[in-house]
């Protein structure tokens, strides 16, 4: 009976898709985000040990609910997926100051990094972010922009976002909290 057992999960694991049988990684609840896409949920590791700053901007913002309904205004295929501004055009931040670059010498833009978008200076990192698409097509955003965290699961209701610069009709953040909080803390959008 066990060896039956056995063999039907077996055949069961080779029958779902590679992507179904990826398991996020352990991770810390209270540095993990659930970004709300409306294909799925994606699963983010922030990286307070690279942006502490940074990270705790992103927190805070995701607390007040100011990531919900937000649009994503530029995305670039094989480059980066863009939201976090609320005019929507790339111009706007939240209430709050910017932020000093928190920049990483060691840890390089790949395929789910999540980088602060900002405007002229290095310091001007707000409430923007962007999600980069490949390894290849965020590389050269090393050392400009703060790397505060990864994408570890749903990396492709990311790659769904519809394009355009911006979007004829933008996808927006249905919701953004953390894994400690989880969906109720977050206000709703007014």
């Amino acid at each position: 009976m066990r060896r039956l057992l056995i063999s039907l999960l077996a055949l069961a694991a080779l029958a779902l898709p590679v992507a179904a049988q990826t398991a996020a990684p352990a991770l810390d609840p209270a540095n993990t985000a659930i970004l709300e896409l409306k294909n799925g949920k994606v699963t983010i590791q922030l990286r307070p040990d690279l942006a502490p700053q940074h990270v705790a901007r992103v927190k805070q913002l995701m607390k007040e609910g100011f990531y919900n309904g937000q649009k994503f205004h530029r995305v670039i295929p094989e480059f980066m997926a863009q939201t976090g501004d609320p005019t929507g055009t790339g111009a706007g931040g939240s209430k709050y100051p910017d932020l000093k670059a928190e920049f990483s010498a060691t840890e390089q833009y790949r395929r789910g990094t999540i980088g602060a978008a900002r405007t002229s200076s290095p310091d001007s990192a707000n409430s923007q972010f962007f999600i980069c698409f490949s390894d290849f097509g965020c590389d050269t955003l090393q050392g400009k922009y703060t790397i505060w965290g990864k994408v570890v699961l749903g990396m492709q209701w990311v790659d769904a976002i519809t394009p355009g610069q911006p979007p004829s009709t933008p996808d927006t953040i249905i919701r953004m909290y953390l894994a400690s909080d989880g969906p109720s803390a977050v206000p709703a959008k007014k």
